[in-house]
């Protein structure tokens, strides 16, 4: 095993926010300890919203944001803020419709689920998009996150670009005001709407990649821009990452809705978010280590566990970027 630096005391290091990362963040930080002598670096899966909030406060050494850092919230940092995509993913619908092996969701439609718009899993849309299929006279019951979200700010960023309906009824956030329908149920974090739709026949819910494929929790195929239907996979979430523009100053990058043939519709970076001045030198020193390596040895693991490996443009500006890390 390669061994990275070694510290001459032991240096703790506390981390929260995003859960959308989570599978693959508890992956890097235990791979990373094991590598770099008495460094030990802790992350709490709180939800994006809460994590910025303890990252302004100064509760964490970092920060876990699928939604970035605001200007305004920036303004709020003492001591300023390094924002640097670590790592992208995929959001998917995932559903429990026994019997239904393969769904597809049309660009006009699954944004009007989160509408309540449409509401029964024989909608003629979704029969017309699903040939051969038998799709239930069923309610379609819509699980959304209950907390400040990075995801949700992902998915309603998407689907405000893509539907005018969406836009103007929910808009984007990491909290948006979902319709109080019965037939709408909130869960906590990533892991909380995996649950709860595998304990829910009839049910779709928006989730990270990496959590379905974990848990085998069945997802849709969706329409994407070209007109095509697109499963999430590591080679659609690299099509989409090609439409990125890497060439200015700040890396908060948005693909709202990339364009190419092959696609996925939904496909994010998500952040992790540091001091440029912590205080601390050991720990200073430690995170910019860690971003190097999780920036280079790191991405194998990112995509065995089902996330995006950085592009190479990528990682090199990550790399440069984290030198502000003081």
């Amino acid at each position: 095993m390669v061994s990275g630096p070694a510290f001459a005391q032991n240096v703790r290091i506390t981390g929260a926010g995003a859960s959308f990362p989570f599978p693959l963040y508890s992956a890097w930080f235990q791979k990373y300890s094991q590598v770099t002598r008495n460094v030990r670096i802790d992350y709490q899966s709180t939800g994006s919203g809460a994590g910025v909030q303890q990252f302004i406060q100064r509760l964490v050494d970092f920060a876990g944001s699928d939604s970035a850092i605001s200007d305004e919230q920036i303004s709020q940092v003492n001591g300023g803020v390094v924002v640097l995509p670590l790592t992208a993913g995929k959001i998917v619908l995932a559903y429990n419709l026994p019997g239904v092996a393969e769904l597809k969701l049309p660009r006009e439609v699954y944004p009007l689920i989160f509408t309540g718009e449409v509401t029964r899993w024989n909608d003629p849309r979704i029969v017309a998009a699903n040939p051969g299929v038998t799709l239930p006279d069923q309610t379609i019951t819509v699980v959304r996150r209950s907390d400040s979200s990075g995801t949700t700010f992902v998915f309603t960023k998407h689907l405000s670009e893509i539907s005018a309906s969406f836009k103007e009824k929910l808009g984007s956030g990491t909290t948006v005001q979902w319709p109080s329908l019965p037939n709408f149920v909130g869960a906590p974090r990533n892991d909380g709407i995996t649950a709860t739709v595998m304990q829910t026949p009839g049910s779709i819910g928006y989730i990270e990649y990496g959590f379905a494929k974990l848990s085998n929790t069945p997802f849709a195929l969706l329409e994407n821009k070209s007109g095509n239907f697109v499963k999430a996979s590591r080679e659609t979430g690299q099509a989409a990452l090609a439409s990125a523009d890497f060439s200015g100053d700040d890396l908060r990058i948005w693909i709202p809705d990339p364009a190419g043939a092959d696609a996925y519709p939904i496909s994010t970076f998500t952040w992790l978010l540091f001091f440029k001045n912590h205080g601390n030198a050991e720990i200073q020193s430690a995170l910019r280590d860690f971003v190097k390596w999780a920036a280079t040895d790191g991405q194998q693991l990112a995509e065995e566990l089902g996330y995006i490996p950085l592009p190479k443009v990528a990682a090199d500006r990550v790399i440069e970027e984290s030198a502000k890390i003081q």
